[in-house]
């Protein structure tokens, strides 16, 4: 019976990834042309204790590629007790040709970066809001790009891709698999028109959209989903104006955790906006995922200690292995589109990540429901 119940689950994740990887293919890759600049963008930055990152961050804006008399940043300092303050104002100071305004954060919800944004957002002169995280770096055709985008589409809404900066270690390995998964989910997800993520480090909107479809009201009290919850938002009646910008130019760069405590917290973070997902789709994707994870967990479990217990159930280990290697291979056809668009390099899928991931996926898929996290030295109720 638990051998039925394990290829069942197998047998929809198979179908939903399917989905993905077909998807992914129909979202077209977008050629940026000579179009004179045009489109006026106001960047929003929230921080808070970012003195290491922020300087490469300032740096590489300073060397966009891009009018600067057509984009204004708006700083959101969120109570920032290092130095990073300094940091923005010698940048400023250095680069004067660049208009910049930092604000002080104003909490008003349980969500600090929802906070942040809706602090910038009445005092902003341009017509675009562009978020980005302090801890990202921006291509210099980052902003020509989306211009370019939104010159020749009827677009409100963009979303771009974000991928990690990583060393080569096997814990920077891990995470980024995970993220191309997201990614690859993400770009899948619109091509197959049920689009439901996307991450507020490369995220661009109107100001007058935000405004239409009432800003982040009705989920404040979510800690997290300054990005999802306004996409959901934004296709309920502006969804042929939402769009992504598949272009390598567009790609932001992050940093990947170097603690394991703090990486699970991320992702307990991520995988708790799940529960306000509004979508029959994205609720499912969510649910089969984690079905999928922690029936390899529970099957390895039964396999290792179900004749050595008193438990009447067990697992033949020839069954766990075909339902491992069918999942082993649909999860690398998504990572190598996604790896492709994203990386351009050669694409290894280690095995020691996809053993290690199934447990990763259960534990924070569980926790995220019931338990808190902490993020940016404060703790969050679920």
């Amino acid at each position: 019976m638990i051998e039925i119940i394990l290829f069942v689950v197998l047998g929809i994740y198979v179908v939903f990834i399917l989905q993905l990887v077909f998807g992914f293919d129909k979202v077209k890759s977008f050629t940026r042309t000579d179009e004179k600049p045009k489109t006026t963008f106001s960047i929003i930055v929230p921080f808070r204790n970012e003195e290491k990152n922020l300087p490469k961050l300032l740096k590489s804006i300073s060397n966009l590629n891009y009018p600067k008399e057509l984009f204004e940043i708006i700083m959101v300092d969120d109570f920032s007790s290092d130095a990073s303050e300094r940091v923005y104002i010698k940048w400023r100071m250095e680069n004067g040709l660049i208009e910049t305004t930092l604000l002080e954060n104003l909490r008003l919800s349980n969500s600090p970066k929802k906070d942040a944004i809706s602090r910038a957002i009445p005092i902003l002169k341009h017509e675009w809001v562009v978020t980005t995280d302090a801890d990202c770096r921006v291509n210099k055709n980052w902003l020509l790009t989306l211009d370019n985008f939104i010159q020749k589409n009827n677009v409100e809404m963009i979303v771009g891709a974000v991928v990690y900066k990583t060393k080569n270690n096997w814990f920077h390995q891990f995470q980024q698999l995970d993220l191309l998964s997201l990614q690859g989910t993400t770009i899948g997800s619109f091509g197959i028109e049920k689009p439901f993520m996307c991450n507020g480090a490369n995220f661009a909107y109107t100001k007058k959209l935000f405004n239409e479809i009432g800003g982040f009201g009705g989920n404040n009290k979510m800690a997290s989903g300054d990005d999802v919850f306004l996409l959901q938002k934004a296709l309920k009646n502006h969804s042929d104006n939402v769009h992504y910008l598949k272009n390598t130019a567009a790609i932001v760069k992050t940093k990947p955790e170097n603690d394991l405590y703090k990486l699970f917290m991320q992702r307990v973070r991520w995988a708790s906006k799940t529960t306000g997902y509004s979508g029959y789709y994205s609720k499912s994707l969510a649910v089969v995922v984690l079905a999928m994870n922690l029936s390899l967990v529970i099957g390895l479990f039964l396999l290792v200690y179900g004749t050595s217990t008193a438990l009447s159930v067990t697992m033949n280990w020839e069954t766990l292995l075909i339902a491992f290697s069918i999942k082993y291979f649909i999860d690398y056809l998504l990572l190598l589109k996604s790896n492709q668009y994203l990386r351009k390099g050669n694409f290894i899928f280690p095995l020691a990540s996809s053993l290690v991931y199934p447990f990763f996926c259960s534990l924070v898929g569980i926790y995220s429901l019931f338990g808190s996290f902490s993020w940016k030295g404060r703790s969050f109720k679920k």
